[in-house]
């Protein structure tokens, strides 16, 4: 899974004891309570931490743990300096990163990448670019909810998110306009297991959107992206064009979008733009990331 999509560690106390095993003849019989293992192993801290290795198969997203770029697998390339793993980030950059023991992350979580060897079995990503799961049952779903503002922006979610929202058991829903949010807020009743992830068009600071989705609630995360409508999250070279046209204010941006472009009605030109989209790859960075957060927010663990 995504992704995605922090972790943290709990010490032991530090032992006091700093005698030789073989110091006194009487310390051949001393018997240790087993609270505290075997003390003389050394502390938990100085041992060497187990860091499971994970092959770099292509579309496998993961984070440098040095630096916090965040990217899709493209290659493995040797050099003299040994042999380093290239990332794509959601924008189209890419970097190369050496591929040294627990330099990176992959869900929060400490790996070492490895090299696929021939013949071994390629994993299947989602269109996420998660660990595909295969042979999904059909699960209950989670009274968490992510909710949108219309049909096609739910429709790009699940057309690049749909196989992980399944196995997570997450619905997405569409509000209808945003200015309905405040009532499906009171009658959904957010709280601890119950919570709202709202996926929000143009939210910049000062605009209305901005507005409406303010002090909401502990149990209630907005998110966003800085585009009038979702298809402008869409990357322009996907959709054949080489940037969005600029629609003038007061003028219906779906209908004036059809018109510059020569895909007539915004029937037709929706079908364009969904028809374009078969992954991440294919959407800007503040759109994909946008999602991911409520993904995580709404498929937590309740805190007690």
């Amino acid at each position: 899974m995504r992704v995605a999509l922090a972790f943290g560690t709990v010490l032991e106390h530090r032992t006091a004891w700093r005698g030789a095993p073989d110091a006194s003849p009487h310390l051949t019989s001393l018997r240790v309570s087993k609270p505290y293992g075997d003390i003389y192993a050394g502390h938990s801290r100085r041992r060497a931490r187990t860091v499971p290795e994970i092959t770099a198969e292509r579309d496998l997203v993961v984070e440098d743990a040095a630096t916090g770029f965040c990217g899709a697998v493209l290659s493995i390339e040797r050099s003299y300096d040994g042999e380093f793993v290239r990332l794509e980030d959601a924008t189209g950059r890419s970097r190369l990163f050496a591929m040294r023991a627990a330099a990176f992350l992959v869900d929060g979580a400490a790996v070492t990448l490895i090299r696929p060897t021939q013949g071994s079995q390629a994993v299947q990503r989602s269109a996420s670019g998660s660990t595909a799961v295969t042979g999904l049952r059909a699960r209950t779903a989670l009274p968490s909810r992510i909710w949108v503002e219309g049909i096609h922006d739910a429709a790009l979610v699940e057309r690049v998110w749909g196989h992980d929202l399944r196995v997570e058991g997450v619905v997405v829903e569409h509000l209808e306009g945003l200015d309905n949010l405040t009532d499906r807020l009171a009658d959904f009743r957010p709280g601890p297991g119950r919570r709202v992830g709202v996926l929000v068009d143009h939210l910049v600071t000062g605009s209305k959107e901005s507005r409406l989705t303010k002090s909401l609630g502990p149990h209630v995360m907005v998110t966003g992206h800085p585009y009038i409508d979702v298809w402008e999250a869409v990357k322009p070279a996907v959709v054949g064009i080489a940037a969005w046209p600029k629609i003038p204010r007061g003028q219906d941006w779906k209908t004036g979008i059809c018109a510059e472009l020569g895909w007539g009605t915004p029937r037709e030109g929706w079908h364009r733009v969904n028809a374009a989209v078969s992954s991440f790859r294919d959407l800007q960075a503040p759109m994909i990331g946008a999602v991911e957060q409520l993904v995580d927010f709404v498929t937590a663990a309740p805190v007690l």
